[in-house]
């Protein structure tokens, strides 16, 4: 998009976009939407991350426990994760191929020298998803070889299934998207919602980005009487990949879930998304046997609070209802 310092419409201005970070600044927004978008891009996007090992061989020095932990945290390729089911969502015993991804590790050490394992060595099962990269270790490193997950000494040995599921960083920090999202709004705190502790001067002692101090707008004259009204317009976006997605993946499906989840907040409160498909008329109390809760002239009644008791009868005041084996009537003068 155009960017327009000064246009009343949304825009957005790239400062720095490749493989590994989008650095780009949004221009009049405001503060709850913009740190909204921040939060679904740390915790929401859903990406494929190892979920549950099956333990074959393992005769290293660390605990299958520790190996595990180590697996899970490694960062899989998630283009195409979309197509994938949660697997809370498949009809599946386990795990299958349209909610799963398999990928096993197997390793033995036969010389003399002690040998690393490292992520290349998890390979995709054969027949699963081999025409994409869906699943596949992240490898940035110059040497090709990944993250180390253990080191094995001769006759030592390790062999793992390890099932990769698709989620999110709200579940396990395993399926974060981003290593990090910078967040920043008014870098010369004209708005002075930052107070400085300094020893003897703010200005030389608290470094400024004079970068984005322009990009702001300067730093304002400080002369100018202070605008109690005034708020943040212009944010500062720094969103850095595991590599499992690229960051202009991230940032675009970050929105897109913003989007759905508003929709969804929306169509409650105008009764279009009532529970099992019921139209409500709106937003209200549920009045599906009158209006109010438990009153003897109709109204929502709680199981077991108010008009009939689900242990017994009608709730007589002079007997009272029976306890949930019909033993013992509550209400008895004794």
């Amino acid at each position: 998009m155009d960017y327009d310092p000064e246009g009343g419409a949304i825009n957005v201005r790239f400062l720095q976009a490749d493989n590994q970070r989008a650095n780009f600044i949004v221009q009049n927004f405001n503060l709850e939407t913009a740190n909204s978008l921040r939060r679904v891009m740390l915790a929401e996007i859903p990406t494929l991350a190892i979920d549950v090992v099956e333990v074959l061989d393992n005769t290293s020095v660390l605990a299958d426990e520790f190996v595990c932990h180590r697996l899970g945290l490694i960062p899989l390729i998630s283009k195409g994760v979309e197509d994938l089911l949660y697997s809370r969502e498949c009809d599946c015993d386990g795990y299958c191929d349209n909610c799963a991804v398999v990928l096993t590790l197997n390793a033995k050490c036969t010389g003399s020298e002690i040998m690393k394992v490292y992520a290349r060595d998890l390979v995709i099962e054969s027949g699963q998803r081999s025409s994409d990269e869906l699943g596949r270790p992240v490898i940035t490193d110059s040497e090709g070889t990944g993250s180390c997950i253990v080191k094995l000494r001769r006759g030592q040995a390790i062999h793992m299934r390890c099932i990769a599921k698709k989620g999110i960083a709200k579940e396990h920090a395993k399926w974060a998207p981003s290593a990090a999202i910078g967040f920043e709004y008014d870098p010369a705190n004209k708005l002075h919602h930052l107070d400085y502790w300094y020893e003897e001067n703010a200005d030389e002692e608290w470094p400024k980005d004079q970068e984005r101090i322009n990009l702001d707008g300067g730093p304002g004259n400080p002369d100018e009487p202070f605008n109690y009204d005034a708020v943040p317009t212009r944010f500062f976006y720094d969103v850095e990949t595991v590599g499992g997605l690229d960051p202009d993946q991230i940032v675009t499906i970050g929105i897109e879930t913003l989007q759905k989840k508003l929709a969804r907040i929306m169509g409650e409160l105008q009764g279009s998304g009532g529970g099992d498909g019921m139209d409500l008329g709106g937003a209200q109390s549920p009045t599906m046997n009158g209006a109010g809760y438990g009153g003897a002239d109709g109204g929502y009644t709680t199981p077991g609070y108010g008009g009939a008791s689900q242990w017994g009868g009608a709730g007589d005041a002079a007997q009272g209802g029976t306890t949930p084996y019909g033993a013992t009537p509550y209400g008895q003068s004794w």
